[in-house]
C-alpha cells in the first residue's frame, strides 16, 4: 500500500504528533509498504527554503528503510510559536505534482492546519481515500499559543478546525476512547476507531555498556544527582504540561526523603522560565534540566531514574508514560484526559487526583516501600506491553483499508 502522511509537526519539531507519524511510517516500511511523509522544511538556510526538496531525516543515522520519503515543504516562522512552521500556501501545485509521482491509495492526515490542508485538498482532487488522526484537542491547546483570542473564542476556533476534518474522512482515528467520546461533543455523527499511537522496541531497549557511559556521563554533568532516588519528567517544557506543579511536589517529597532530585529532560519555549523558577526554591540544587535530548536516549534516562512523574492535565495520549513502563520505571501522574485512557487506574503506577499531597504520598510510598516499588515496577512493565508497534501497525493498514472501502461505497 502507498500511504501519504501530511502533517505540519515533524523532525525536527518534536511533539506527539510528530513521534507518532515517524513510528507508524517507519514500522509501515518494515512491513513493505511505501510512505510518504509531507512537512515542513525547518531549515534556517534561506537557499533551500525557496524551493521544494526532498530530504531523509532519521534519528538513527545507521537505519535504511527506503520506503520512507520525507518531502519537506518551504515554510515560515509563526509568531506565536518559535518551535512551529506554516507551510506556504502558494506550494500547493508544487506537492500535488510530487505528490502524484508517488501515486498514494490513501491520504492520512495528521495535523489540522495547512499542511492537513493540502492533505484533505489532494485526497478530494484525486477522489482517494482520506484518513484524520485527531491527535489533539485544540480547544484546550490554542489559547496557550494565541494570547490575544479571549479563552471563549480560541475554544470555539480549536473545535471548528478539528470539524473540518472530521466532517471529510473516510475513517477518522482517534488515540484514546476520551478523545472518541469528543466528536459526538462537536455534533458529528460519525463513529471513530480507537488506535493509539505504538512504541517501537528499540525506544525501550538498551545496552548495558552503553548504558554505563551514558550513566557516568550524566552523572558528570549534574554530580548532584550521583546516589539520589531519581524523579523524573520527560518532555517538552510548555505551560500546557502544569510543571510547576511538580516543584510543590518535590519539596514535598524531600521533607520524607531526602536523598531524592528532580530531573527534567525535555526542551520547549518555557525552559528558561521553569529554570528561572526553580533557582529561587529552597532544594533548586537539586532540580535538573538537561534540555533537549535525542529520543534514542530516553531509555537511558528511564533505566537511571526512580519514578516518572507526569503532571500534565491536558494529553492527549501522554506516550512518554506508556515508555516508562515499558522500561520498568512505576508512574504517578494525574489522572486528566490521555493518562486516564492510558493507566485505567493504579496500572503500573498510581494515578491521581490533581493535588499536591496525594501525588506526593504516593511518590513517597513508592521511595520508601521496596515491596511496593518491585510490585509496581513489573507492573508497569507488563501493562506498558499494549502498546507495542508489533501488535498496533497491521491494525493502522486494516483502518486505512476501511477508509478506502468506506470511499469506495460512498461512489456507488
Amino acid at each position: 500500500m502507498n500511504i501519504a502522511m501530511f502533517t505540519d509537526a515533524y523532525y525536527p519539531r518534536v511533539n506527539g504528533v510528530a513521534v507518532s507519524v515517524k513510528s507508524y511510517a517507519d514500522e509501515l516500511a518494515k512491513r513493505n509498504h511505501k510512505v510518504i511523509i509531507v512537512c515542513c522544511d525547518y531549515t534556517k538556510r534561506k537557499g533551500l527554503r525557496k524551493r521544494i526538496f526532498k530530504s531523509y531525516f532519521y534519528d538513527n543515522k545507521s537505519k535504511n528503510l527506503p520506503n520512507v520519503q520525507v518531502l519537506r515543504i518551504p515554510a515560515d516562522h509563526i509568531l506565536f510559536s518559535k518551535e512551529d512552521r506554516a507551510a506556504r500556501i502558494t506550494q500547493w501545485h508544487t506537492i500535488k505534482k510530487e505528490v502524484d509521482h508517488f501515486e498514494p491509495d490513501v491520504v492520512h492526515i495528521n495535523s489540522e492546519f495547512l499542511m492537513g490542508w493540502f492533505g484533505v485538498t489532494y485526497a478530494r482532487h484525486r477522489h482517494i481515500a482520506m484518513v484524520f488522526t485527531f491527535h489533539t484537542l485544540w480547544e484546550d491547546y490554542l489559547y496557550n499559543y494565541i494570547h490575544m483570542l479571549p479563552a471563549f473564542t480560541s475554544k470555539a476556533v480549536g473545535r471548528e478546525l478539528v470539524k473540518f476534518y472530521l466532517k471529510r474522512a473516510n475513517e477518522i482515528i482517534c488515540p484514546t476512547e476520551r478523545i472518541a467520546g469528543v466528536i459526538k461533543e462537536y455534533g458529528i455523527d460519525r463513529d471513530a476507531d480507537i488506535l493509539p499511537t505504538g512504541i517501537p522496541d528499540e525506544i525501550v531497549t538498551i545496552d548495558k555498556s552503553k548504558n554505563v557511559s551514558f550513566t557516568k556521563q550524566i552523572f558528570k554533568i549534574f554530580p548532584v544527582l550521583r546516589n539520589k532516588k531519581i524523579l523524573l519528567y520527560v518532555g517538552r517544557i510548555v505551560k500546557e504540561k502544569n510543571l510547576d506543579f511538580l516543584f510543590d511536589v518535590f519539596s514535598c517529597v524531600r521533607s520524607k526523603v531526602e536523598d531524592t532530585a528532580l530531573l527534567f529532560v525535555g526542551g520547549g519555549p518555557e525552559l528558561e522560565p521553569l529554570k528561572e523558577k526553580a533557582k529561587k526554591l529552597p532544594q533548586s540544587w537539586n532540580i535538573c534540566f538537561t534540555g533537549y535530548r535525542s529520543r534514542t536516549e530516553l531509555a537511558y534516562f528511564y533505566h537511571l531514574s526512580k519514578v516518572f512523574v507526569f503532571p500534565s492535565v491536558t494529553e492527549t495520549q501522554g506516550l512518554v508514560t506508556i515508555e516508562a513502563m515499558l522500561s520498568g520505571l512505576p508512574v504517578v501522574a494525574i489522572g486528566e484526559m490521555g493518562t486516564l485512557d492510558v493507566m485505567q487506574g493504579d496500572n503500573g503506577g498510581f494515578m491521581v487526583k490533581n493535588d499536591v499531597t496525594e501525588f506526593s504520598d504516593r511518590v513517597i510510598d513508592l521511595l520508601s516501600d521496596s515491596k511496593l516499588y518491585k510490585t509496581k515496577s513489573a507492573e508497569a512493565l507488563e501493562w506498558g506491553k499494549q502498546w507495542s508497534m508489533n501488535t498496533l501497525t497491521p491494525k493502522l493498514v486494516e483502518l486505512y483499508q476501511k477508509g478506502i472501502d468506506s470511499r469506495k461505497l460512498k461512489r456507488k
